[in-house]
């Protein structure tokens, strides 16, 4: 195993091929401030690219996942308002984040170890699959507190994963949805007591390394495809990937381990 490497508000840590990034402001329960964003966005981008990780693993060091934006920290350059440079911040750094965690070529775990709140909870949806401890909460503040509206693909993950009516009621009313009601509802894999989250966590991790190197990529563009097509046209994108995966080592691998009645070996 190796040990943590903290940043200012950043810590990575190996064990063996899982990547563990822990947002590492935990005084303030971990707020997205831009310092953070640039630090996550540039370990995004190095993990993306090192081909020894076969699964990340992104949480929260503290009681708190993520609280979402530093509202104490927002600040415009002189000259521009603050609507233009949050604008600007969004494109070139938050929504990078987001769109680098679905598009990394292994899964993505988040494990949501506190309140997830604000762009917290976009954060947290942008893994392949999110576990959360018990006492975790997810809650979006942005229309009832601010009169924004969510970000952070807040608004594409929630009609999807829970419906309108759900969608509108959590965005509206800013209510908190606990840990037990989003695995209830769909919006998240899993939820476990507070104290069994690391052990479980990391017990996922190893089974997601253990895939074939393809799986996220695969699956992500599979559901991708799907959200836009109608049935036949699924069928045949489905015929056509089975017919390009079908030869590649790892389903031989995959047969053969099934006739000799042992695990897989990817």
């Amino acid at each position: 195993m190796t040990p943590a490497s903290p940043t200012s508000l950043l810590q990575l840590e190996r064990q063996g091929a899982i990547a563990i990034l822990r947002l590492n402001d935990a005084k303030r329960l971990n707020p997205l401030s831009t310092p953070l964003q640039q630090e996550l966005l540039a370990a995004l981008q190095t993990l993306a690219s090192d081909t020894s990780v076969r699964c990340l693993v992104l949480t929260g060091e503290g009681r708190g996942f993520c609280v979402g934006a530093d509202l104490s920290g927002m600040q415009a350059p002189e000259g521009q308002s603050l609507g233009a440079h949050t604008g600007h911040v969004m494109r070139t750094q938050s929504n990078p984040v987001i769109e680098l965690l679905q598009s990394m070529p292994f899964p993505v775990l988040t494990s949501v170890n506190g309140p997830s709140a604000g762009a917290g909870v976009g954060l947290a949806l942008a893994g392949d699959i999110c576990v959360a401890a018990e006492s975790a909460y997810f809650v979006l503040t942005f229309m009832p507190r601010l009169g924004i509206v969510p970000d952070l693909g807040i608004t594409w993950w929630l009609e999807r994963l829970l419906g309108r009516a759900r969608a509108m009621g959590m965005a509206l009313l800013g209510e908190r949805l606990s840990a037990a009601d989003a695995k209830h509802m769909g919006l998240i894999w899993d939820c476990v007591p507070d104290a069994q989250l690391a052990e479980h966590t990391l017990a996922l991790a190893a089974r997601l390394a253990a895939l074939p190197k393809h799986a996220a990529l695969e699956l992500r563009a599979a559901y991708a495809h799907a959200a836009k097509q109608d049935l036949p046209a699924q069928l045949a994108y489905e015929a056509q990937r089975q017919q390009d995966l079908i030869d590649r080592p790892e389903f031989s691998e995959g047969v053969a381990a099934f006739l000799e009645k042992r695990e897989p070996r990817f």
